[in-house]
């Protein structure tokens, strides 16, 4: 059979059609064995193999082969089921990645801000549990700084003078501190700070905006507001808690193929997401 030619599979009365060199990526499989009529489990009937197996799960099976990676679902559940059918097609490495399990389930994703207004300027710190997630949003958060003479800082943005963006202070790799609104005063001259949220372009001086700014942008990356409290009450330092699952680090499998060899193949992990 040439690679070229395409096969039709109906497993457990799902339909599906593929190119031949898709299931032989693992020639000793039962897959790549059945295009050779040498495994008598699956009948040809009206030109479509026909399998008695769950034709759910074999979607999962397919999406492995055409990309060499296990990517499930974030509700997804029956993962000893799966690697019962990997084992069933012969597909032995897909199985021993089913086998690592805790590394396949999506994880809980925990982000903290915390918030205080103090006079004339308003006080932020970002907590997360993962890394990755947190540099992510530091990218996204520019604070620039301007000095104005006048009776209002309203006059800052009309200012000819450069806005001058400030780096971040970052305590640890799990958190940010940063801050806006008017920083000095010395008679009619003051120092502000504003913020800045990409994709968002506006510079913002007010705390308050830039609290509301900066929870639309995490609810739209796909966090979910758990709870709202009060920290430090003589402070005012308010805190929300955001959580999301956070999908694994792809696994996936290499096949170095060798002159009269069936193929080797070796597990890695994905470079995807490098959070804790």
């Amino acid at each position: 059979m040439s690679s070229r030619e395409l096969v039709v599979l109906s497993v457990g009365g799902a339909r599906f059609v593929t190119r031949a060199a898709t299931l032989q990526q693992f020639p000793e499989s039962r897959l790549a064995r059945m295009l050779n009529n040498e495994d008598r489990e699956f009948k040809l009937v009206n030109g479509e193999f026909f399998v008695d197996r769950d034709g759910a799960l074999f979607s999962y099976i397919m999406d492995f082969l055409r990309t060499l990676q296990v990517s499930l679902p974030t509700d997804f559940s029956d993962y000893q089921r799966l690697q019962r059918e990997a084992e069933f097609y012969g597909l032995y490495p897909l199985a021993d990645l089913l086998s690592q399990e805790h590394l396949l389930k999506p994880r809980l994703e925990i982000l903290e801000v915390r918030f205080s207004l103090q006079e004339m300027q308003a006080f932020f710190r970002i907590f997360g549990s993962c890394t990755t997630t947190v540099e992510a949003l530091a990218e996204q958060i520019t604070v620039f700084t301007g000095q104005q003479s006048g009776q209002s800082w309203n006059s800052l943005f009309s200012s000819q003078k450069p806005l001058v963006p400030l780096p971040l202070e970052r305590p640890s790799h799990h958190d940010m501190v940063f801050q806006c609104g008017i920083e000095y005063s010395a008679g009619d001259q003051f120092v502000a700070r504003c913020v800045s949220i990409k994709p968002d372009t506006r510079k913002l001086i007010n705390g308050t905006n830039v609290l509301g700014l900066l929870l639309d942008t995490l609810l739209k990356d796909g966090f979910r507001l758990i709870s709202t409290r009060t920290v430090a009450s003589e402070e005012k330092v308010e805190c929300y808690s955001f959580e999301r699952m956070k999908r694994p680090a792809g696994l996936a499998i290499t096949v170095y193929q060798t002159p009269g060899s069936s193929g080797v193949a070796q597990t890695r992990r994905s470079q995807v997401q490098k959070g804790k």
